[in-house]
């Protein structure tokens, strides 16, 4: 399934908001032009953009007025990644060298800056004030999400609410506000505009725990990085912490986190990956996923029954099947 196969109705526009996505980093300093376009072209799902367009097909579809909604969003979100990558100091994403691995850290912070600058100028074009205040208040919990988790880095006692409040600020509010944006920029009904919010936040609660989960049983060549990852880096997800909860798992699981810990992650952690995925950690959150899902499905019941909707019912059932 290649770009949840709904590209085919969204690819005219989709190719509207690639030109502007590229368009939007030119500047003065050709510097910083290059490093964001070299993030830019690492590719990646779009599904910010594709959320924001569908979420308008509810209302007055205009791309020229959705546009400047679609590329904030995927800016924000790409500029968030180049910070991620300093902080774990990740040398690949998506299977490319990361800004911070072909410049250096210094150039990737201010890379992220900019791109995040370009994406708040662009949205001065939208006239709604709720837009600009949505958008705001979600960047702040992005931010605060962001520092939970360099705080929790190899913290074996978090449990699992702790871990998504986490996911709920760094991944699913973005994704569920690119949903109730595109309504609201759209003149949808407030109604629609909510029940998206809740079918985009279950939907990105769902997106990262598996993200989370092919990180560990996924191969390099899917998830264009070395499987344990996140371990190597100290983020404890959610196969880990049920992981942790088995008895029998838990003393050599601490074992191998205290080890990569002491190591700062410069070392093997296939036997730390094997004790995970032989856990019922897999299982587990695998379940929780699909609880998620479930939600989304439910807050569609209530949209009206436009192609979109089936597509967006799609998107979701696809969501726990991916491999990338």
């Amino acid at each position: 399934m290649k770009r949840f196969d709904i590209f085919g109705t969204l690819k005219k526009d989709m190719d509207v908001i690639e030109k502007e996505l590229y368009l939007s980093v030119e500047g003065d300093s050709p510097e910083l032009t290059e490093t964001s376009l070299h993030l830019l072209r690492a590719g990646g799902k779009r599904l910010r953009p594709v959320f924001v367009l569908m979420g308008g097909k509810f209302g007055d579809y205009d791309i020229d007025k959705l546009k400047h909604v679609a590329v904030p969003l995927e800016m924000i979100h790409s500029a968030s990644l180049v910070h991620d990558d300093v902080i774990d100091d990740a040398d690949t994403r998506r299977g490319k060298p990361t800004v911070k691995a072909k410049w250096d850290n210094r150039i990737a912070m201010y890379t992220g800056d900019y791109i995040y600058g370009k994406a708040l100028e662009l949205t001065t074009h939208l006239k709604q004030p709720e837009i600009h205040q949505i958008l705001a208040k979600a960047m702040v919990e992005m931010s605060i999400g962001e520092m939970e988790q360099i705080r929790d880095f190899f913290n074996t006692d978090q449990d699992v609410r702790r871990y998504l409040l986490r996911i709920r600020r760094k991944t699913s509010l973005l994704i569920a506000v690119s949903c109730q944006l595109g309504a609201l920029a759209a003149d949808a009904d407030r109604r629609v505009a909510n029940s998206l919010y809740r079918f985009g936040y279950n939907v990105g609660m769902a997106f990262q725990i598996q993200d989370d989960l092919l990180d560990l049983c996924g191969t390099e060549k899917q998830i264009g990085k070395p499987p344990g990852s996140d371990m190597r880096q100290g983020n404890i997800t959610l196969p880990v912490i049920f992981a942790l909860e088995d008895s029998k798992r838990r003393e050599p699981l601490l074992q191998e986190l205290d080890r990569i810990h002491t190591l700062n992650g410069q070392c093997d952690v296939t036997d730390a990956v094997k004790l995970v995925t032989s856990s019922d950690g897999i299982s587990r959150s695998e379940a929780l996923a699909d609880r998620y899902i479930r939600k989304a499905l439910d807050a569609l019941d209530t949209l009206p029954d436009i192609k979109t909707k089936k597509q967006l019912r799609d998107i979701a059932n696809f969501i726990t099947k991916r491999s990338y």
